[in-house]
């Protein structure tokens, strides 16, 4: 393809030409740039470089695997792999052979599951297979260990459904029972169960779906209250983080992300006689729900959590042997916002939230910004959230240290980052920066992707080959048409780079060994398989 039809080609239009057609961002089918003759361009090919810019990772872990591991063997690959100089943004996943740009930091210690299991308590946590991750990795400090005493149920979300919207209520009821069975278990001293529907069915643009699922979860919520209530545990309602509270721009248009708003905590202890005059704190954030249960059970509080208790009076006290028995149940997604107007929590039926809410001590947390280790006024995310619910201090995360990084200039000095390129640019070899094109997104942000091209254009890279997913979460209609041309337009500024393909993040960004949906990714990565756009 000549300079002048890489200038005049653009793939926003086709990807309108979808949104027509009726498919959405985040699974738009792939979209592929090629030459005059139809010939796709840019593909990934043996002993390319590849730079994987995207920040979180739990969901890059197997299209990277696919792309990387000369073993894989979950779709038919290129023989022995494609040899690829690959590099991360972050680590994904210890067992990938890539070089990472930004390495993870010491382990985050003494998290609410490690204090506790080393109590000598036991600790089980129940959750949705698509929350597994957060209940899990994150909640234990980005780590993926099960320490002795702690015990992971995981119960499956509705098999083979393309759109949640077809199934709002997913497996609510699945974790209503694992939690009921685990509180008639008298050996488990913390239970820690999260309600997925909510966060999970706020990405998708269906008001009716978002409604059921509200109220799905209400209805669990409440048979989790009688159990709590029957076997006289503690029970603490909260949340990692707002979404369909807000489901409206101030223009009306629709908000598929995460949001801005405090989230609840509501604490019930049905351990005493009159749960409901306990004195707790009115306001807090995400870190101090670890102290607040460390307080309930008797369990001193470690020097590393900088959260305080929300617990004014009324906690036993360190060492006490008649420690409480904790239910910590995660509305996932579930904020708090006054107004009504775009409230989709408020239009749902939701008498058991509503009768917890107004007779039981409650307080707001903030859950985005600051408080979650996020940008100022950023929104916040589910991965941060769990994050600090577990850690019960403060984590700067990986999105801030790497903006920073941009801001001193060591970003354009980083190792991975110039090794890929300077080896890649010494084999004549093509570049290809993969990622995230948003500026919004919780997996990374176009600054970084900017970043990346000022780099290669610096080091004079001949070949870059951008390969956008997308993904509406949080972005107004037609985000990833804008995103595209703003992309483009950079490229264009910088003299480096163009947009080769685009796809929905739902094909590339999976965590749930759906492979088909990472081959259809891989296959229009490397061979070129998708709408073809010809100049």
């Amino acid at each position: 393809m000549s300079t002048d039809d890489r200038k005049s080609l653009s793939l926003a239009p086709a990807i309108r030409s979808a949104y027509g057609a009726g498919q959405e961002d985040e699974a738009l089918e792939p979209i592929i740039t090629c030459d005059a003759e139809g010939r796709p361009v840019g593909r990934i090919r043996p002993g390319d470089g590849v730079i994987f810019y995207d920040i979180r990772g739990e969901r890059e872990v197997e299209l990277t695997e696919a792309l990387t591991d000369p073993g894989f063997s979950h779709f038919a690959v290129e023989p022995g792999g494609l040899k690829l100089d690959f590099a991360t943004m972050i680590e994904y996943a210890p067992r990938l052979d890539v070089k990472v740009a930004f390495a993870p930091e010491d382990r985050i210690g003494n998290t609410l599951t490690e204090v506790v299991t080393r109590a000598g308590l036991r600790l089980v946590k129940v959750s949705e297979s698509e929350k597994a991750i957060h209940v899990g990795h994150f909640l234990n400090g980005k780590s993926d260990e099960a320490f002795s005493g702690e015990e992971r149920v995981v119960v499956p979300s509705p098999a083979g459904v393309a759109n949640y919207a077809e199934t709002p209520e997913m497996n609510a009821r699945g974790v209503v029972e694992a939690v009921r069975a685990k509180a008639a278990d008298g050996r488990c001293d913390v239970i820690i169960a999260n309600l997925a529907n909510v966060d999970v069915l706020g990405h998708i643009e269906d008001k009716p779906a978002v409604l059921k699922a509200v109220e799905a979860v209400d209805a669990a919520l409440g048979d989790i209250e009688e159990t709590a209530r029957a076997a006289g545990l503690t029970l603490i309602v909260t949340a990692d983080h707002g979404t369909v509270e807000e489901w409206l721009y101030p223009d009306g248009a629709v908000n598929t992300g995460h949001t801005k708003n405090p989230v609840p905590f509501i604490l019930c202890d049905f351990g005493e006689r009159a749960p409901e005059r306990a004195r707790i704190a009115d306001r807090g954030e995400l870190a101090d729900i670890a102290p607040t249960v460390l307080g309930l059970l008797g369990l001193p509080v470690p020097a590393e959590m900088t959260g305080r208790s929300l617990v004014l009076s009324g906690a036993p006290a360190v060492g006490d042997k008649t420690r409480k028995r904790v239910l910590l149940l995660i509305l996932d997604g579930w904020g708090v916002r006054e107004k009504a107007e775009g409230n989709l929590i408020a239009e749902a039926r939701t008498p058991n939230f509503d009768g917890l809410w107004v007779r039981y001590p409650r307080a707001r947390l903030d859950s985005f910004g600051e408080a979650v280790g996020m940008p100022v006024g950023t929104v916040g995310n589910s991965e941060a959230g769990h994050l600090h619910i577990g850690a019960g201090r403060r984590v700067l995360l990986d999105r801030v240290k790497i903006d920073r990084a941009i801001e001193d200039g060591s970003f354009d000095r980083n190792e991975a980052f110039r090794g890929v390129m300077e080896r890649t640019r010494a084999r004549g070899a093509a570049l290809h920066l993969l990622g995230i094109v948003s500026f919004f997104s919780s997996h990374g942000t176009l600054r970084h992707l900017f970043a990346l091209l000022r780099m290669a254009a610096g080091l004079k890279m001949e070949r870059v080959y951008i390969h956008a997913l997308i993904g509406r979460r949080g972005e107004k209609p037609e985000s990833g048409a804008i995103y595209t041309e703003r992309v483009e337009e950079e490229c264009r500024r910088l003299g480096v780079g163009q947009v080769v393909t685009v796809i929905g993040r739902f094909w590339a960004l999976d965590r749930e060994e759906n492979w088909d949906r990472i081959e259809k990714t891989w296959r229009a990565l490397v061979r070129g398989e998708g709408t073809p756009v010809r100049p």
